[in-house]
């Protein structure tokens, strides 16, 4: 019937350890969301990782060997010219990758996804990108509609004990918090117990990173930098980048380039008029653009005074104002 029930008390539960393909970054067991704007690297990354599985080699910037078979559903590139060739780059032993073949859609909840998992023995599923998993009728942005199917999938991962990454691309909100720049309901990072964010830094512009934005089972993990020289990931060790930063959109960048100058600006004026030119030259040395820099200047209360053919700024007290 069905309203019949049992009971089950934790006393009866056997205790056991996370276990992790890659840690602190991809747990066995457990949904795993890799997210970042288009054309950062998310989908090279993963197959880069793919990659070491498959020849039980170190995972990145890592002292652990892991072998593992993998099933990797991908529906923006195709497999013969994009998927199976970056592959081979980095070295993948491609009898240890898969995929499944279906004539109908196959969703994050799809009934094969057990089946599929323990005939290919595989540790690592990926799903890439997420929004082509979901269904027509499924609207991402409402928990009751797409949480059943993350429930689904969380079931089928703990119950094979296989990894399951999800990649999806970030949206184009700015500012406010990084949990909600995440394509569709804020339910969907929740499900999962990683999300990793990929990304470049207007510091580092030849470089990649992977910035940890959230870890249920264990510490975040270090922020990793890599290049993709023709293709392939090579990986440069850990750097002080938040996920925030990386996740800053061109707004955030832009208000944060013109705090920047404000500071600069006042520190410059607290002792006195300067030459705007040299106010400049400061400014542009810490890569500050001469818009951003007139900017701040009308955020500041500063007056420009000419002297000699050559313009000053000075800082004007509040006070001049109100006379």
């Amino acid at each position: 019937m069905a309203n019949e029930y049992s009971l089950t008390y934790l006393n009866t539960i056997q205790s056991r350890e996370v276990e992790w393909l890659w840690y602190p970054y991809i747990p066995y067991g457990k949904i795993t969301i890799i997210q970042g704007d288009p054309g950062e690297g998310k989908t090279t990354f993963i197959l880069s990782v793919i990659a070491s599985l498959t020849n039980n080699d170190f995972m990145p910037c890592s002292r652990n060997r892991v072998f593992s078979k993998t099933i990797y559903q991908n529906t923006e590139d195709d497999l013969a010219d994009t998927i199976k060739p970056r592959l081979e780059k980095h070295g993948a032993d491609c009898s240890k990758v898969c995929f499944i073949d279906k004539s109908e859609q196959l969703l994050l909840d799809d009934d094969c996804l057990e089946k599929a998992i323990v005939e290919a023995d595989a540790r690592l599923l990926d799903f890439d990108p997420l929004q082509s998993f979901v269904g027509e009728n499924v609207d991402m942005n409402r928990a009751n509609s797409i949480r059943p199917k993350l429930n689904k999938l969380k079931e089928i991962a703990e119950k094979t004990g296989c990894a399951i990454v999800i990649i999806g691309h970030l949206n184009k909100k700015s500012g406010g918090k990084l949990d909600y720049r995440g394509l569709g309901s804020i339910d969907i990072q929740a499900a999962a117990r990683s999300v990793l964010l990929v990304g470049k830094h207007e510091g580092y512009p030849n470089f990649r990173f992977v910035a940890q934005q959230k870890n249920n089972l264990a510490p975040l993990g270090k922020t990793l930098g890599f290049t993709l020289a023709d293709g392939v990931v090579k990986w440069l060790g850990s750097f002080p980048i938040s996920a925030e930063a990386l996740a800053a959109g061109e707004e955030d960048k832009q208000k944060s380039k013109e705090k920047s100058a404000i500071r600069i600006i006042a520190n410059l004026l607290i002792k006195g008029r300067l030459p705007s030119y040299f106010i400049f030259k400061c400014c542009a040395d810490e890569g500050i653009s001469e818009r951003t820099v007139n900017n701040a200047k009308k955020k500041l209360n500063i007056r420009s005074v000419r002297k000699n053919n050559i313009w000053y700024w000075e800082l004007v007290p509040y006070l001049d104002l109100e006379r």
